[in-house]
Protein backbone atom coordinates (compact mmCIF):
# COMPACT_ATOMS: atom_id res chain seq x y z
CA UNK A 1 0.00 0.00 0.00
CA UNK A 2 1.51 3.15 -1.08
CA UNK A 3 2.20 6.35 1.75
CA UNK A 4 -1.43 7.95 0.43
CA UNK A 5 -3.45 5.32 2.01
CA UNK A 6 -1.78 6.70 5.28
CA UNK A 7 -2.42 4.79 8.41
CA UNK A 8 -5.65 2.48 6.97
CA UNK A 9 -3.53 0.59 5.14
CA UNK A 10 -5.13 -2.83 4.61
CA UNK A 11 -5.03 -5.53 7.46
CA UNK A 12 -6.34 -9.20 7.58
CA UNK A 13 -7.63 -11.19 10.67
CA UNK A 14 -7.81 -14.47 10.85
CA UNK A 15 -11.43 -15.55 12.75
CA UNK A 16 -11.86 -19.14 12.45
CA UNK A 17 -12.12 -19.51 8.60
CA UNK A 18 -13.34 -15.94 7.99
CA UNK A 19 -10.98 -13.02 7.10
CA UNK A 20 -12.32 -9.42 8.30
CA UNK A 21 -10.43 -6.65 6.77
CA UNK A 22 -10.03 -3.55 8.10
CA UNK A 23 -11.08 -0.59 5.64
CA UNK A 24 -8.93 2.35 4.08
CA UNK A 25 -12.03 4.84 4.34
CA UNK A 26 -15.63 4.44 5.23
CA UNK A 27 -16.93 6.22 1.61
CA UNK A 28 -14.91 6.72 -1.80
CA UNK A 29 -15.98 8.96 -4.38
CA UNK A 30 -14.92 8.02 -7.94
CA UNK A 31 -14.73 11.49 -9.91
CA UNK A 32 -13.42 15.23 -8.92
CA UNK A 33 -15.90 17.13 -11.11
CA UNK A 34 -18.50 19.40 -9.60
CA UNK A 35 -20.09 16.38 -8.55
CA UNK A 36 -17.48 14.69 -6.63
CA UNK A 37 -15.99 17.43 -4.86
CA UNK A 38 -19.74 18.48 -3.79
CA UNK A 39 -20.43 15.14 -2.24
CA UNK A 40 -17.02 15.21 -0.57
CA UNK A 41 -16.79 17.96 1.04
CA UNK A 42 -20.49 17.39 2.49
CA UNK A 43 -19.43 14.05 3.41
CA UNK A 44 -16.58 15.48 5.44
CA UNK A 45 -18.42 18.03 7.64
CA UNK A 46 -20.58 15.30 9.23
CA UNK A 47 -17.27 13.55 10.02
CA UNK A 48 -17.29 10.72 7.19
CA UNK A 49 -14.17 9.33 6.48
CA UNK A 50 -13.97 9.68 2.77
CA UNK A 51 -11.57 9.67 -0.06
CA UNK A 52 -11.86 11.35 -3.56
CA UNK A 53 -10.04 9.60 -6.84
CA UNK A 54 -9.93 11.38 -9.83
CA UNK A 55 -8.00 14.51 -11.61
CA UNK A 56 -9.80 17.33 -10.03
CA UNK A 57 -11.80 19.47 -12.90
CA UNK A 58 -10.94 16.89 -16.05
CA UNK A 59 -13.82 16.89 -17.84
CA UNK A 60 -13.98 20.24 -18.36
CA UNK A 61 -10.53 21.38 -18.32
CA UNK A 62 -9.20 18.52 -21.43
CA UNK A 63 -12.72 17.51 -23.10
CA UNK A 64 -14.19 21.51 -23.30
CA UNK A 65 -13.40 23.37 -26.13
CA UNK A 66 -11.05 26.34 -25.27
CA UNK A 67 -13.52 29.74 -25.25
CA UNK A 68 -16.51 27.92 -24.08
CA UNK A 69 -18.95 29.78 -22.01
CA UNK A 70 -21.46 28.18 -19.52
CA UNK A 71 -24.90 28.17 -20.49
CA UNK A 72 -26.18 28.33 -17.10
CA UNK A 73 -26.72 31.51 -15.26
CA UNK A 74 -23.86 32.51 -12.33
CA UNK A 75 -26.31 31.78 -9.61
CA UNK A 76 -26.54 27.88 -10.81
CA UNK A 77 -22.86 27.84 -11.76
CA UNK A 78 -21.77 27.17 -7.51
CA UNK A 79 -20.10 23.74 -6.45
CA UNK A 80 -22.18 23.18 -3.33
CA UNK A 81 -20.64 23.19 -0.24
CA UNK A 82 -22.09 22.75 3.25
CA UNK A 83 -22.13 26.63 4.14
CA UNK A 84 -22.18 28.29 0.79
CA UNK A 85 -18.29 29.63 1.68
CA UNK A 86 -16.78 28.86 -1.41
CA UNK A 87 -18.94 29.96 -4.06
CA UNK A 88 -17.79 31.11 -7.45
CA UNK A 89 -18.16 35.04 -6.21
CA UNK A 90 -15.75 33.81 -3.50
CA UNK A 91 -13.00 32.62 -5.70
CA UNK A 92 -13.37 35.68 -8.03
CA UNK A 93 -12.55 37.78 -5.11
CA UNK A 94 -10.00 35.67 -3.53
CA UNK A 95 -8.49 35.37 -7.14
CA UNK A 96 -9.06 39.21 -7.97
CA UNK A 97 -11.28 37.57 -10.82
CA UNK A 98 -13.71 40.21 -12.82
CA UNK A 99 -17.24 38.72 -12.79
CA UNK A 100 -18.49 38.15 -16.26
CA UNK A 101 -21.61 37.02 -17.72
CA UNK A 102 -21.77 34.41 -19.25
CA UNK A 103 -19.08 32.42 -17.18
CA UNK A 104 -15.98 31.64 -19.38
CA UNK A 105 -15.16 27.97 -19.09
CA UNK A 106 -11.40 29.09 -18.45
CA UNK A 107 -13.20 30.61 -14.66
CA UNK A 108 -15.29 27.95 -13.97
CA UNK A 109 -12.23 25.68 -14.41
CA UNK A 110 -10.11 27.37 -11.81
CA UNK A 111 -12.72 27.83 -9.81
CA UNK A 112 -13.43 23.89 -9.25
CA UNK A 113 -10.08 23.86 -8.47
CA UNK A 114 -9.54 26.24 -6.29
CA UNK A 115 -12.76 24.36 -4.78
CA UNK A 116 -11.12 21.53 -4.20
CA UNK A 117 -7.58 22.79 -2.74
CA UNK A 118 -9.75 24.67 -0.21
CA UNK A 119 -11.93 21.77 0.90
CA UNK A 120 -10.39 18.30 -0.52
CA UNK A 121 -6.55 18.85 -0.34
CA UNK A 122 -5.94 14.84 0.12
CA UNK A 123 -7.56 14.83 -3.31
CA UNK A 124 -6.06 11.32 -5.04
CA UNK A 125 -5.43 11.55 -8.68
CA UNK A 126 -4.80 8.21 -9.47
CA UNK A 127 -7.77 6.80 -11.51
CA UNK A 128 -9.86 4.02 -10.71
CA UNK A 129 -9.87 1.01 -13.34
CA UNK A 130 -11.85 -1.43 -11.29
CA UNK A 131 -14.59 -1.27 -8.93
CA UNK A 132 -15.95 -4.35 -7.30
CA UNK A 133 -17.81 -6.04 -4.22
CA UNK A 134 -16.08 -8.07 -1.08
CA UNK A 135 -18.29 -9.44 1.68
CA UNK A 136 -18.36 -6.39 3.55
CA UNK A 137 -17.80 -3.91 1.11
CA UNK A 138 -15.99 -2.52 -2.25
CA UNK A 139 -12.59 -2.86 -3.59
CA UNK A 140 -11.09 -0.32 -5.90
CA UNK A 141 -8.49 -0.94 -8.17
CA UNK A 142 -6.39 2.02 -8.95
CA UNK A 143 -3.93 2.36 -12.04
CA UNK A 144 -0.60 1.72 -10.10
CA UNK A 145 -2.39 -1.71 -9.19
CA UNK A 146 -2.72 -0.46 -5.43
CA UNK A 147 -6.79 -1.37 -4.02
CA UNK A 148 -8.56 0.51 -1.80
CA UNK A 149 -11.19 -1.07 0.49
CA UNK A 150 -14.33 0.78 1.59
CA UNK A 151 -17.43 0.51 3.18
CA UNK A 152 -19.52 2.75 0.12
CA UNK A 153 -19.09 4.16 -3.11
CA UNK A 154 -20.00 7.45 -4.85
CA UNK A 155 -19.61 6.88 -8.58
CA UNK A 156 -19.59 10.62 -9.42
CA UNK A 157 -17.66 10.38 -13.01
CA UNK A 158 -19.81 12.40 -15.12
CA UNK A 159 -21.25 12.19 -19.00
CA UNK A 160 -17.87 11.64 -20.78
CA UNK A 161 -17.84 8.24 -20.60
CA UNK A 162 -21.78 8.66 -22.79
CA UNK A 163 -20.81 9.87 -25.86
CA UNK A 164 -23.97 9.48 -28.25
CA UNK A 165 -22.37 9.03 -32.06
CA UNK A 166 -24.96 7.80 -34.24
CA UNK A 167 -24.24 4.60 -35.89
CA UNK A 168 -24.06 6.48 -39.60
CA UNK A 169 -20.84 8.03 -38.74
CA UNK A 170 -19.11 4.96 -36.82
CA UNK A 171 -17.17 3.65 -40.08
CA UNK A 172 -15.58 6.99 -40.92
CA UNK A 173 -12.01 6.29 -40.55
CA UNK A 174 -8.78 8.52 -39.90
CA UNK A 175 -9.58 10.31 -37.37
CA UNK A 176 -12.25 12.53 -39.19
CA UNK A 177 -14.82 12.06 -36.95
CA UNK A 178 -15.31 13.44 -33.27
CA UNK A 179 -17.98 13.98 -30.32
CA UNK A 180 -17.76 17.78 -28.56
CA UNK A 181 -17.11 15.65 -25.76
CA UNK A 182 -14.36 14.69 -26.78
CA UNK A 183 -12.35 17.72 -27.14
CA UNK A 184 -11.75 20.08 -29.60
CA UNK A 185 -8.63 21.69 -30.74
CA UNK A 186 -10.57 24.48 -32.57
CA UNK A 187 -7.33 26.61 -33.34
CA UNK A 188 -6.38 23.64 -35.46
CA UNK A 189 -9.08 23.79 -37.98
CA UNK A 190 -8.46 26.59 -39.30
CA UNK A 191 -9.00 27.04 -43.29
CA UNK A 192 -10.51 23.36 -43.01
CA UNK A 193 -14.06 22.44 -43.73
CA UNK A 194 -16.40 21.04 -40.51
CA UNK A 195 -19.95 20.44 -40.68
CA UNK A 196 -21.17 20.33 -37.16
CA UNK A 197 -24.15 17.90 -36.63
CA UNK A 198 -26.78 19.06 -34.23
CA UNK A 199 -29.13 21.45 -32.51
CA UNK A 200 -27.71 21.90 -28.87
CA UNK A 201 -25.76 24.49 -27.13
CA UNK A 202 -22.95 22.16 -27.60
CA UNK A 203 -22.96 21.75 -31.22
CA UNK A 204 -23.88 25.78 -31.70
CA UNK A 205 -21.12 26.73 -29.47
CA UNK A 206 -18.57 24.81 -31.00
CA UNK A 207 -19.80 26.04 -34.76
CA UNK A 208 -19.52 29.59 -33.20
CA UNK A 209 -15.92 28.73 -31.60
CA UNK A 210 -14.56 27.12 -35.39
CA UNK A 211 -16.13 29.80 -37.89
CA UNK A 212 -14.47 32.56 -35.06
CA UNK A 213 -10.94 30.68 -35.70
CA UNK A 214 -11.09 30.54 -39.24
CA UNK A 215 -12.78 27.86 -40.57
CA UNK A 216 -15.65 26.68 -42.89
CA UNK A 217 -18.35 25.76 -40.84
CA UNK A 218 -21.71 24.29 -42.05
CA UNK A 219 -24.20 23.51 -38.79
CA UNK A 220 -26.50 20.67 -40.14
CA UNK A 221 -29.46 19.66 -37.82
CA UNK A 222 -32.68 17.74 -38.31
CA UNK A 223 -34.85 20.21 -36.00
CA UNK A 224 -36.73 22.22 -38.84
CA UNK A 225 -35.40 25.55 -36.84
CA UNK A 226 -33.10 26.37 -34.26
CA UNK A 227 -34.17 26.89 -30.76
CA UNK A 228 -32.82 29.58 -28.22
CA UNK A 229 -33.26 29.36 -24.73
CA UNK A 230 -33.80 32.78 -22.74
CA UNK A 231 -35.30 34.54 -25.68
CA UNK A 232 -38.42 35.86 -23.34
CA UNK A 233 -36.49 37.71 -20.59
CA UNK A 234 -39.76 39.65 -19.45
CA UNK A 235 -40.82 36.98 -17.80
CA UNK A 236 -38.07 36.91 -15.53
CA UNK A 237 -38.88 40.68 -14.96
CA UNK A 238 -42.21 40.04 -13.71
CA UNK A 239 -41.38 39.88 -9.96
CA UNK A 240 -43.61 37.69 -7.48
CA UNK A 241 -44.85 35.87 -10.59
CA UNK A 242 -41.32 35.29 -11.80
CA UNK A 243 -40.48 33.32 -8.98
CA UNK A 244 -44.18 30.93 -9.35
CA UNK A 245 -42.57 30.16 -12.87
CA UNK A 246 -38.64 30.05 -12.59
CA UNK A 247 -36.90 28.94 -10.08
CA UNK A 248 -32.88 30.51 -9.73
CA UNK A 249 -31.29 26.97 -11.47
CA UNK A 250 -33.28 28.37 -14.86
CA UNK A 251 -33.53 24.67 -16.00
CA UNK A 252 -36.52 24.30 -18.56
CA UNK A 253 -39.17 26.32 -19.59
CA UNK A 254 -41.76 28.44 -17.44
CA UNK A 255 -43.51 26.30 -15.04
CA UNK A 256 -41.29 22.75 -16.17
CA UNK A 257 -38.33 25.11 -14.25
CA UNK A 258 -40.15 25.12 -10.86
CA UNK A 259 -41.31 21.27 -10.64
CA UNK A 260 -37.28 20.39 -11.72
CA UNK A 261 -35.88 22.51 -8.56
CA UNK A 262 -37.42 19.82 -6.68
CA UNK A 263 -36.23 16.26 -7.24
CA UNK A 264 -37.99 14.24 -4.49
CA UNK A 265 -41.24 15.13 -6.06
CA UNK A 266 -40.50 14.72 -9.56
CA UNK A 267 -38.74 11.31 -8.08
CA UNK A 268 -42.80 10.30 -7.41
CA UNK A 269 -43.91 10.89 -11.30
CA UNK A 270 -44.78 8.21 -13.15
CA UNK A 271 -41.34 7.49 -15.30
CA UNK A 272 -43.66 8.32 -18.65
CA UNK A 273 -44.78 11.86 -17.35
CA UNK A 274 -40.65 11.83 -15.55
CA UNK A 275 -39.81 11.14 -19.32
CA UNK A 276 -41.55 13.88 -20.57
CA UNK A 277 -40.58 16.65 -17.97
CA UNK A 278 -36.83 16.01 -18.74
CA UNK A 279 -36.76 15.98 -22.11
CA UNK A 280 -38.66 19.29 -22.42
CA UNK A 281 -36.51 20.83 -19.91
CA UNK A 282 -33.21 19.51 -21.67
CA UNK A 283 -34.30 19.59 -25.45
CA UNK A 284 -31.51 21.10 -28.22
CA UNK A 285 -31.17 24.68 -28.11
CA UNK A 286 -29.15 27.45 -27.50
CA UNK A 287 -28.07 29.95 -26.02
CA UNK A 288 -29.62 33.82 -26.45
CA UNK A 289 -26.21 35.58 -27.12
CA UNK A 290 -25.09 32.35 -29.65
CA UNK A 291 -27.30 33.79 -32.81
CA UNK A 292 -24.78 36.80 -33.81
CA UNK A 293 -22.04 34.84 -33.70
CA UNK A 294 -23.50 32.05 -35.90
CA UNK A 295 -24.33 34.89 -38.93
CA UNK A 296 -21.64 33.44 -40.86
CA UNK A 297 -21.89 30.26 -40.26
CA UNK A 298 -23.65 28.06 -43.01
CA UNK A 299 -27.11 26.47 -41.21
CA UNK A 300 -29.05 23.47 -42.84
CA UNK A 301 -32.12 22.30 -40.81
CA UNK A 302 -34.25 19.66 -41.28
CA UNK A 303 -32.40 17.82 -43.08
CA UNK A 304 -30.27 14.89 -41.40
CA UNK A 305 -26.73 12.66 -42.92
CA UNK A 306 -27.81 9.10 -44.07
CA UNK A 307 -24.48 8.23 -45.16
CA UNK A 308 -21.21 9.12 -44.07
CA UNK A 309 -18.20 7.26 -45.72
CA UNK A 310 -14.24 8.29 -45.75
CA UNK A 311 -13.40 10.09 -49.04
CA UNK A 312 -9.23 10.31 -49.83
CA UNK A 313 -8.26 12.12 -46.88
CA UNK A 314 -11.70 13.55 -46.48
CA UNK A 315 -15.16 12.84 -45.42
CA UNK A 316 -18.10 12.71 -47.98
CA UNK A 317 -21.64 12.94 -46.01
CA UNK A 318 -25.25 12.21 -48.21
CA UNK A 319 -27.96 14.09 -46.70
CA UNK A 320 -31.45 12.60 -46.91
CA UNK A 321 -32.36 14.95 -49.62
CA UNK A 322 -29.52 13.24 -51.45
CA UNK A 323 -27.67 16.51 -51.49
CA UNK A 324 -23.64 15.71 -50.65
CA UNK A 325 -21.01 17.26 -48.60
CA UNK A 326 -17.19 16.82 -48.60
CA UNK A 327 -15.67 18.09 -46.32
CA UNK A 328 -12.21 17.91 -43.77
CA UNK A 329 -13.60 17.55 -40.74
CA UNK A 330 -17.24 16.22 -38.74
CA UNK A 331 -17.74 17.34 -35.55
CA UNK A 332 -20.52 15.77 -33.29
CA UNK A 333 -22.83 17.83 -31.07
CA UNK A 334 -25.26 15.07 -31.03
CA UNK A 335 -25.50 14.74 -26.99
CA UNK A 336 -25.20 11.52 -24.69
CA UNK A 337 -26.51 8.77 -23.20
CA UNK A 338 -26.05 7.34 -20.22
CA UNK A 339 -25.08 3.70 -20.36
CA UNK A 340 -23.76 2.48 -17.11
CA UNK A 341 -21.85 -0.42 -19.36
CA UNK A 342 -19.74 2.29 -21.05
CA UNK A 343 -17.89 2.86 -17.56
CA UNK A 344 -15.36 0.45 -17.85
CA UNK A 345 -14.15 0.48 -14.18
CA UNK A 346 -17.23 -1.34 -13.23
CA UNK A 347 -16.47 -5.08 -12.73
CA UNK A 348 -18.79 -7.06 -15.13
CA UNK A 349 -20.22 -8.99 -12.02
CA UNK A 350 -21.41 -5.81 -10.37
CA UNK A 351 -22.81 -4.36 -13.59
CA UNK A 352 -25.00 -7.59 -13.84
CA UNK A 353 -26.05 -7.00 -10.34
CA UNK A 354 -27.02 -3.47 -10.84
CA UNK A 355 -30.84 -3.06 -11.65
CA UNK A 356 -30.72 -0.66 -14.76
CA UNK A 357 -33.43 0.74 -17.15
CA UNK A 358 -32.66 2.02 -20.41
CA UNK A 359 -28.89 2.38 -18.68
CA UNK A 360 -29.61 4.26 -16.29
CA UNK A 361 -29.15 2.91 -12.10
CA UNK A 362 -32.73 2.14 -10.75
CA UNK A 363 -32.39 4.88 -7.52
CA UNK A 364 -33.46 5.14 -4.02
CA UNK A 365 -33.17 7.81 -1.96
CA UNK A 366 -30.22 9.52 -1.01
CA UNK A 367 -28.91 7.94 -4.63
CA UNK A 368 -28.26 4.68 -3.80
CA UNK A 369 -28.67 1.86 -6.31
CA UNK A 370 -29.81 -1.72 -5.77
CA UNK A 371 -27.08 -3.27 -4.55
CA UNK A 372 -26.76 -1.14 -1.13
CA UNK A 373 -23.47 1.15 -0.42
CA UNK A 374 -23.22 1.49 -4.08
CA UNK A 375 -24.73 5.29 -5.06
CA UNK A 376 -24.74 7.22 -8.38
CA UNK A 377 -24.87 11.17 -8.67
CA UNK A 378 -24.90 13.33 -11.41
CA UNK A 379 -26.12 12.40 -14.40
CA UNK A 380 -26.95 8.84 -14.19
CA UNK A 381 -29.77 9.93 -11.08
CA UNK A 382 -31.64 12.27 -14.07
CA UNK A 383 -34.02 9.36 -15.21
CA UNK A 384 -34.71 9.24 -11.40
CA UNK A 385 -34.34 12.65 -10.06
CA UNK A 386 -35.00 14.76 -13.02
CA UNK A 387 -33.26 16.89 -15.34
CA UNK A 388 -31.73 19.25 -12.53
CA UNK A 389 -29.02 16.41 -12.04
CA UNK A 390 -27.76 17.29 -15.63
CA UNK A 391 -26.12 20.41 -14.60
CA UNK A 392 -23.99 21.69 -11.58
CA UNK A 393 -27.01 23.74 -10.19
CA UNK A 394 -28.12 19.75 -8.81
CA UNK A 395 -24.58 19.76 -7.02
CA UNK A 396 -26.47 20.95 -3.84
CA UNK A 397 -29.54 18.36 -4.32
CA UNK A 398 -27.05 16.06 -4.82
CA UNK A 399 -24.62 16.30 -2.08
CA UNK A 400 -26.98 17.02 0.95
CA UNK A 401 -29.31 13.98 -0.16
CA UNK A 402 -26.00 11.84 -0.29
CA UNK A 403 -24.89 12.52 2.91
CA UNK A 404 -27.94 12.67 4.69
CA UNK A 405 -28.45 9.04 3.41
CA UNK A 406 -24.93 7.95 4.99
CA UNK A 407 -25.37 9.79 7.94
CA UNK A 408 -28.45 7.85 9.22
CA UNK A 409 -27.33 4.90 7.77
CA UNK A 410 -24.47 5.05 10.19
CA UNK A 411 -26.70 5.88 13.13
CA UNK A 412 -28.54 2.67 12.11
CA UNK A 413 -25.73 0.57 12.69
CA UNK A 414 -24.19 1.59 15.70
Amino acid sequence: MSSAAGVHGVKQNLVGNSVSRVMDCEVAVIGAGPYGLAAAAHLKSKGIEVRVFGRPMEFWADKMPAGMLLRSPRVASNISDPKGAFSLEAFETAAKIEPQAPLPLETFVAYGQWFQTQLIPDLDQREVTSLNRTHNGFELALEDGKRIHCHRVVVATGIGSFQRIPEVFQKVTGGKVSHCYAGCDVPGFANKRVAVVGAGQSALECAALLQEAGANVEVIARTPALKWIGMHQWLHKLGPVSSMLYSQHDVGPAGISRLVAAPNLVKHIPLKWRDKIRTRAVRPAGSRWLPPRLSRVKVTTGRSVREASSATGKVRLRLDDSSERIVDHVLLGTGYQVDLSRYRFLAPELLQSLATFDGYPVLKSGFESSITGLHFIGAPAARTFGPLLYFVAGTDFAARELTSKISKSRRASR
